[in-house]
C-alpha cells in the first residue's frame, strides 16, 4: 500500500454527470457502460427510463462526448422558460396531446434544418436546393444558427404555429394556401407538414442515410419543468409522440433518444402508450454492476491499475458489522449510480478528511452510513416532492420501531394518522388509503415486501405489493434515520451475572449448605430448558416467521442462555430466584413486543409469544417453589 495509490487519492467522482464530464472523471474511464448505453449507441431503443440519479444524464454526456457518436449530434434541455411555452401550447381543434406533439416536431425539424445547413456544406462539399430552402426558412423564421435560446425560439415557433409561419421559402403563402383550413389546429398541422417535407427532401437530396452516422437528438432532463399537472403530462406525452413521427419520417437520417424519469414516465396515460413498449429500456442496476461501476471510478483516480482486491481490501475494511464491506454499503444504497458515488465518498472522507486516517476502517464506514441514511430519507422526501408531496409524512409510520412490519400493524398506525395526511393533503384524500400509501412507498423504493424467502423491492421485480402479502420490510437505506435498526421493536437483554458480582465484590464460589447449592443449580438448569424450549417454537415458525424477527428474538433469547451458562458455573454470588423473576419479567415483556409489532398468528410469531409467555409463568412458579418441584404441576 505503501509504494501504491494512498487514500487521498480515491474518489469516485461526482453524483451529476455535468459536473462529473467537467472535472474529467467520468471521460477518464468512471463510465461504465451497461445495456441502456449500448442500447442508446446502436439505436435499437429510442426511450431510456430510469429513476433520478440512475446514470440517464451519464449516458447523453458520454454520447455528446468527442467519440461518444460518430455522426453530428443535438442535446435539447428545456429549461423553465422553453417548459412554459410547451405546457401552456395549445391549437383549437386539437387535443392538448396533439397540441404539444407539433411544438415538439417543430423543435426537432428546425434542429434538424440547422443542422443541414452547416453540414451540407462541410461534410457534403455542396448545397441542393433543398438545403438552401431550408437556409432561407431558417432565417425568415429567426431560427438562424445564431439565434436566441431555446425558450425564446420555442416562443416564436409557437406564435408561428398558432399564427402562420412564414412558408415563402418553400413556396407557400400561408395567408392564401392555408387559408381555408377549418381550424387553426388543422392550419398548424398543414403549416408543420411542409417544413418537415422540407427537411425530409433534403436529407434525402445529400443521400444522409446512407453515406454516414445519423443526426442523433436528444432530449433530457424533462424533470425539471415537471409539475405532475395535466399540462405537464401532455407535454411528456406531446414529446413521445412526435419522436415516433419523426422516427417514421426522417428513416435512418435522425436518430431520437429521450431519457425519462421512470416516475414522470409510469404516470402517463394516454391510449398510444401500448406502441412504446418495443422503444423502452428501462436502467437496472445490481450489486455486482455497482461493484464495477466503483472500481471503474476508483481506477480513474487513483491509477489504472487498482484491482478490485486492492479496493476492498487495502483502502476499506474487509468486512463492517460481520457483512463484506461492499455488500454493506451496496445493500444500504438504491441501486442506483449516485447513491452508490455518494456512499463511497462519504466513507473515503470520514477517514481522510475528518479522522485523518490513511486507510478507511469499519468505524468509519459505520458514521459514514448513519450520515449516508439521513441524506437519502431527505432525498427521498425531494426527489417525489412534485409528485407525492405527502411523502415525508408518511415516515413517521415506521419511525423508531422495527424494519419488519405487518399490513395489520401498518393498518393500525396509518389509521391513527389518516385524519392529519387527509386534513393537510384534501386533493390526495383518494391515495392516502393504507393501500395506496403501501404502493407509493413500495414504488418509490422504501418498503420491500417478502415473497417466499426473499425480500423483493420495485426494480427486482415488476409486480406490485398483492393484497394478499402481509410482511413489509423497509429498505436498509432508511432504517438508521428512522431508528429502525431491529427487525421488531423489542428491549434488548442486559446481563444480570456479571452486574450482579460486580455490585457484590464476589469472586469464585462460597461455602452455601448443600440444599440451597443443589436447588440453585435445578433452578438454572430450568432456565436453560426454557431458553431452548422458545429455540425450539421459534425453529418451527420458520417460513411463516420473517427470518429477520426470527434471529432477532434468538440473539436476546441467545443472551439469556449465555447468561444463565455462566451463572450455571458459579450461583454462589447472586440470588437465583431473583435471576428468575427478572427473566420472566423479560420474557413477559418480549412476548408482549412481539404481538405488539402486529406479527400475528398467520406470520408465526403468535404461537412464539404464547411459548415466551408460558415460560415466563413456568420461571415464577419454579422461583416461588419448593425444592424438588418441578415447576410444572399446572401442566403447562
Amino acid at each position: 500500500m505503501a509504494d501504491g495509490p494512498v487514500l487521498a487519492d480515491l474518489h469516485f467522482g461526482r453524483e451529476d454527470a455535468e459536473r462529473d464530464v467537467k472535472d474529467g472523471l467520468l471521460l477518464r474511464g468512471g463510465f461504465l457502460p451497461n445495456a441502456a448505453y449500448r442500447a442508446s449507441v446502436s439505436g435499437r431503443k429510442m426511450l431510456i427510463i430510469g429513476r433520478k440519479g440512475s446514470g440517464k444524464s451519464a449516458i447523453c454526456m458520454q454520447l455528446m462526448a468527442a467519440g461518444g457518436h460518430n455522426g453530428a449530434k443535438a442535446l435539447v434541455s428545456p429549461d423553465e422558460a422553453a417548459g412554459e411555452e410547451i405546457r401552456r401550447f395549445e391549437l383549437q381543434g386539437l387535443p392538448g396531446d396533439s397540441a404539444k406533439a407539433l411544438i415538439w416536431r417543430y423543435v426537432f425539424a428546425v434542429h434538424a434544418a440547422r443542422h443541414l445547413v452547416t453540414h451540407a456544406r462541410n461534410a457534403h462539399g455542396r448545397r441542393p436546393d433543398s438545403v438552401k430552402t431550408l437556409g432561407r426558412f431558417l432565417k425568415q423564421n429567426g431560427e438562424s444558427a445564431d439565434g436566441a435560446g431555446l425558450g425564446d425560439r420555442l416562443a416564436q415557433g409557437a406564435r408561428g404555429l398558432q399564427t402562420s409561419l412564414s412558408l415563402e421559402a418553400f413556396g407557400v403563402k400561408a395567408s392564401v394556401d392555408l387559408g381555408q383550413s377549418p381550424s387553426e389546429g388543422a392550419q398548424a398541422t398543414r403549416q408543420l407538414d411542409v417544413v418537415e417535407q422540407g427537411v425530409a427532401q433534403a436529407f434525402a437530396d445529400l443521400r444522409c442515410d446512407t453515406v454516414h452516422a445519423p443526426l442523433l437528438l436528444m432530449v433530457d432532463q424533462l424533470e425539471q419543468v415537471w409539475s405532475a399537472e395535466p399540462d405537464s403530462n401532455s407535454m411528456v406525452i406531446g414529446l413521445l409522440l412526435a419522436a415516433k413521427h419523426a422516427a417514421s419520417l426522417y428513416g435512418r437520417s435522425i436518430r431520437l433518444l429521450l431519457f425519462l424519469r421512470a416516475d414522470i414516465y409510469d404516470s402517463l396515460s394516454f391510449g398510444e402508450g401500448d406502441k412504446f413498449r418495443g422503444d423502452e429500456l428501462r436502467i437496472v442496476w445490481t450489486e455486482q454492476a455497482l461493484r464495477d461501476l466503483a472500481l471503474a471510478r476508483a481506477r480513474a483516480s487513483a491509477g489504472a491499475g487498482l484491482t478490485a482486491e486492492q479496493l476492498w481490501r487495502d483502502f476499506f475494511p474487509e468486512t463492517v458489522g460481520g457483512e463484506e464491506t461492499a455488500t454493506f454499503l451496496f445493500g444500504r444504497c438504491l441501486p442506483r449510480p449516485r447513491d452508490a458515488i455518494q456512499f463511497l465518498n462519504l466513507c473515503q472522507e470520514t477517514a481522510w478528511l475528518i479522522h485523518g486516517r490513511e486507510r478507511i476502517t469499519e468505524a468509519d464506514v459505520l458514521q459514514a452510513s448513519r450520515q449516508f441514511s439521513s441524506w437519502k430519507l431527505k432525498d427521498l422526501t425531494l426527489e417525489y416532492l412534485v409528485a407525492h408531496p405527502f411523502l415525508k409524512h408518511l415516515f413517521p409510520l415506521f419511525q423508531n420501531t422495527g424494519y419488519v412490519v405487518t399490513r395489520a400493524a401498518l393498518g393500525s398506525r396509518f389509521e391513527e394518522a389518516a385524519g392529519t395526511l387527509h386534513r393537510l393533503f384534501p386533493a390526495y384524500a383518494d391515495a392516502l388509503t393504507l393501500a395506496g400509501v403501501i404502493d407509493i412507498l413500495y414504488a418509490v423504493g422504501f418498503l420491500g415486501v417478502r415473497r417466499g424467502s426473499d425480500v423483493v423491492f420495485a426494480g427486482d421485480d415488476d409486480l406490485p405489493v398483492q393484497p394478499h402479502e402481509t410482511e413489509l420490510h423497509v429498505h436498509r437505506c432508511f432504517r438508521e434515520a428512522l431508528g429502525a435498526t431491529t427487525a421488531i421493536d423489542i428491549r434488548r437483554y442486559e446481563p444480570l451475572v456479571a452486574g450482579a458480582r460486580i455490585a457484590s465484590g464476589s469472586f469464585g464460589p462460597a461455602a452455601s449448605a448443600t440444599t440451597a447449592l443443589n436447588r440453585d443449580d435445578r433452578l438454572v438448569r430450568e432456565l436453560i430448558r426454557s431458553c431452548h424450549s422458545v429455540f425450539s417454537q421459534v425453529g418451527r415458525a420458520v417460513g411463516p416467521l420473517s427470518y429477520e424477527v426470527r434471529d432477532e428474538i434468538f440473539q436476546q433469547i441467545t443472551r439469556v442462555l449465555d447468561d444463565a451458562n455462566r451463572l450455571a458455573t458459579d450461583t454462589s454470588s447472586v440470588d437465583v430466584d431473583d435471576h428468575l423473576l427478572v427473566t420472566a419479567h423479560y420474557f413477559t415483556t418480549l412476548a408482549a413486543q412481539v404481538l405488539a409489532s402486529g406479527l400475528d398468528d398467520t406470520s408465526g410469531a403468535g404461537g412464539v409469544a404464547h411459548r415466551i409467555e408460558e415460560e415466563a409463568r413456568r420461571l415464577r412458579r419454579l422461583a416461588g417453589g419448593s425444592y424438588g418441584g418441578s415447576g410444572n404441576s399446572s401442566g403447562t
